[in-house]
């Protein structure tokens, strides 16, 4: 897979541990999940037993510090698991968002004694993590949020309702979004964590069917009066739940980027192994001139893109991607992959549209990625702020 874009490694690549990782990883995913992958997308999740085999092999929170049971990596370690779970197909294995989303907002604003009470349990696969944001009436609008969380004592009171949840079904630590005061809009939203296995009146609806991602756990979660200790609250105080949000936003959209890339690439892979032996008229569809001249825009665009791509990842280990750059990575690359994937699928023919060859799969699995994160509207306004 490395050798599709011709691209030259990376300054942050350029690292014989990361190598190494990485090849550690490919063989992880493409022995321990590969046999699988068909079976979890028939069943709508992938099970607990396989996140604590990730745990054993060091693929869960690689980025927190080895203090708190995490490998001790940084990012560039998340970018390649990222990477090798596009190139393998793993799709639907919610690592990247336990891992690179989640683990960070407790690592950033978590207590001493929150972090070593959850990132251990995150690490071993005890734990499975998801951040509850959207609700039935508010997607990328989250200072519209109406789930609350009232002060009772030393408890947090929280109702309301979330919808879309990724890991939803599976997780049992659940960064929820909250107003604690709703009269105060973004300055009244908080993030407090709820630990399912401890509390009443957490409810989690049917695991949604979806057109894509069908091995990913996507559900309704419901909130009756569900009472968490205060200490639960991510944060200093309240009221800062918009502002911790806004602070790792930027990461999570390049995250995005980043998997679009890692599909393109398959994509690519999967359609020029399929058009050189894929015979008609007395040749292989590869014979044709527009098929190469297809697959060379293709290659082009993704080059163009990963290294992009690369360039943010470096941003972000640097501590300088700013929410407008992550913006453009999240929102172009997801085009792109849209559109190099149709691309891809139409050399196909037929058997492209068919859900057993990974062409039709990777169609319908890259749709979302211009939805989550915020929509690729919100994307380009974000980016309109900064002219």
């Amino acid at each position: 897979m490395q050798n599709v874009l011709d691209v030259p490694p990376a300054k942050w690549r350029q690292d014989e541990e990361i190598s190494i990782f990485s090849d550690a990883v490919g063989q992880f995913f493409e022995r321990e999940c590969k046999p699988h992958v068909e079976d979890w997308r028939k069943q709508g999740y992938v099970p607990r037993e396989m996140w604590k085999k990730a745990g054993e092999a060091g693929l869960l929170c690689a980025s927190v510090s080895d203090e708190y049971g995490g490998a001790g990596g940084d990012f560039r370690h998340e970018a390649v698991i990222i990477e090798q779970q596009q190139w393998q197909g793993i799709d639907g294995f919610g690592i990247t968002l336990h891992n690179a989303i989640i683990a960070p907002y407790i690592e950033t604003f978590g207590s001493e004694e929150q972090k070593k009470k959850w990132l251990p349990k995150l690490a071993s696969g005890e734990l499975i993590a998801a951040i509850a944001m959207t609700e039935p009436g508010t997607g990328s609008d989250l200072q519209a949020v109406k789930t609350t969380a009232k002060k009772d004592g030393n408890h947090y009171v929280i109702n309301g309702q979330k919808t879309f949840i990724s890991n939803g079904q599976t997780a049992n630590l659940i960064v929820t979004v909250a107003k604690t005061d709703p009269t105060k809009g973004a300055k009244g939203i908080s993030l407090i964590v709820v630990e399912t296995d401890e509390v009443e009146g957490f409810e989690r609806g049917r695991n949604l069917e979806k057109i894509g991602q069908k091995a990913a756990d996507t559900s309704e979660l419901f909130f009756n009066d569900v009472r968490v200790p205060t200490s639960n609250l991510l944060g200093v105080e309240e009221g800062q739940g918009f502002v911790q949000l806004m602070q790792k936003l930027p990461q999570e959209r390049h995250v995005i980027g980043l998997q679009g890339i890692g599909m393109i690439e398959r994509a690519i892979k999967e359609t020029v192994e399929y058009v050189k032996q894929r015979k008609a008229f007395g040749g292989t569809i590869w014979d044709f001139q527009n098929t190469q001249f297809k697959l060379a825009e293709c290659k082009t665009e993704a080059t163009v893109a990963k290294v992009f791509a690369d360039h943010c990842t470096e941003l972000l280990i640097q501590g300088k991607l700013d929410a407008a750059t992550a913006s453009m990575s999240k929102y172009w690359i997801s085009d792109l992959q849209c559109k190099i994937i149709d691309e891809c699928l139409q050399l196909h023919g037929g058997y492209g549209y068919m859900d057993e060859y990974p062409i039709g799969q990777m169609y319908a699995d890259a749709r979302v990625q211009r939805i989550y994160g915020g929509a690729n509207e919100v994307m380009k306004m974000l980016i309109a702020r900064t002219m």
